[in-house]
């Protein structure tokens, strides 16, 4: 099986005026129940999946998409889903493997995967290791049991912390979610379980504010008056819990929603949010790929056995392809970027673009307090200024 030379090391990101790298996302579609908040493309399936028979499939369409990328080096991969910890530890290794014949993985390749406590076992765990995992992300949601049911999660607190701890034993890397703004949530129990939290975080992570997302059974409770959610005034005091607790204890925001210690964040979301290329194979997989000097915006076929018998007849399963204007462009990176703590480059933005962001509309925003400009020329959204982050984007994208 595929193994990362130096798989102790845990690197930091490269900085923020480096290539922002490339990245390969897999998509694992299946999980065990349907969370009601989610909105992802995930799928329960009762019978078990053909996982040799979607392995070929991931290895056709990766060889398609290297096909499409060229030469490159690979400086990510996340299994993503749905719930990749369902998978086999050999599934994962194969796939590793085929990503491996087709691009050059950078020697300290960031290898992720995501995990549900429910589905984390020490033996299993120990063969993603040996498959060249070496990054872990533990959905973990809530540190107490009546929001886990409220949320729809399969697993108890004490069940969610032993995974942690499983996670901790095998794994130099390793980070977990939990979702705030719940019903009910005060910002004083928001802090304590985020205190809590954070001393079995080590490292990394990602806090997500509940939003009502479409098509979710969520939204449908929500509608009938059967779910009730802190307002914006709430949601902001609990948004600001957040940023204290997590900077007064050394892990601070270096995006929205995803904080760590310097040197811990997760390099492959940062190739998102850095504007750089990226593969996605799978089942609703997407990717954003410099390709014969165009920028093509790809998604593949959502349903599972659809997208399976797509691969197998034509060798992938893309449904969408378009090539991305410079201006959707900018305004992707505006998007991304200022998502991050460390900002933009305005000479980039310029160079994407074709033109300058407006010097009037920066001076107006850093006189409200909504922006800042750092040495460098860099800009950055402000602490005040992330809460009514859409609304930033949206000016300076004028």
């Amino acid at each position: 099986m595929w193994m990362s030379p130096h798989e102790s090391q845990a690197q930091g990101a490269s900085g923020p005026t480096a290539d922002p790298g490339f990245g390969i996302y897999v998509h694992w579609p299946f999980c065990a129940s349907k969370c009601p908040y989610c909105d992802f493309n995930s799928h329960v399936r009762h019978a078990p999946v053909d996982e040799a028979r979607f392995v070929a499939a991931f290895k056709r369409e990766l060889a398609h998409m290297a096909g499409m990328s060229g030469a490159r080096e690979v400086g990510s991969v996340f299994f993503g889903g749905g719930t990749p910890s369902l998978m086999k530890p050999q599934t994962v290794g194969a796939i590793l493997e085929a990503i491996a014949a087709h691009w050059t993985l950078a020697p300290d390749a960031e290898v992720t995967l995501e995990a549900n406590p429910t589905s984390v076992e020490a033996g299993r765990f120990r063969g993603y290791r040996a498959a060249g995992v070496n990054r872990v992300s533990l959905g973990v949601q809530a540190l107490n049991d009546a929001d886990l049911r409220r949320l729809g999660r399969l697993h108890s607190a004490a069940e969610a912390l032993q995974a942690v701890a499983i996670a901790r034993s095998i794994f130099e890397r390793y980070s977990f979610d939990l979702i705030y703004a719940r019903p009910h949530q005060t910002p004083q129990d928001w802090a304590a379980e985020l205190e809590g939290a954070i001393d079995h975080a080590v490292e990394h992570l990602s806090l997500y504010q509940l939003t009502i997302e479409p098509g979710t059974w969520f939204e449908r409770l929500y509608a009938a008056g059967k779910l009730v959610v802190p307002d914006a005034e709430a949601a902001r005091v609990l948004y600001e819990t957040t940023q204290e607790v997590c900077a007064r204890r050394g892990l601070p925001a270096y995006e929205v929603s995803n904080h760590a210690r310097p040197g811990a964040e997760s390099r492959h979301n940062l190739v998102y949010w850095r504007y750089g290329d990226y593969a996605g194979v799978g089942p609703g997989a997407h990717s954003r790929l410099g390709v014969a000097g165009k920028r093509l915006g790809l998604s593949t076929e959502r349903a599972p056995e659809d997208w399976l018998r797509l691969v197998e007849a034509r060798g992938h399963g893309i449904v969408e392809e378009e090539a991305i204007l410079p201006e959707m462009q900018a305004d992707e990176f505006l998007v991304m970027g200022l998502r991050l703590t460390e900002g933009i480059d305005p000479a980039r933005y310029a160079a994407i673009a074709g033109r300058s962001l407006d010097p009037a509309r920066i001076g107006d925003l850093v006189a409200h307090g909504m922006v800042e400009t750092m040495e460098g020329g860099r800009i950055r959204v402000t602490p005040g200024g992330f809460p009514v982050l859409d609304a930033v984007v949206a000016d300076l994208a004028a």
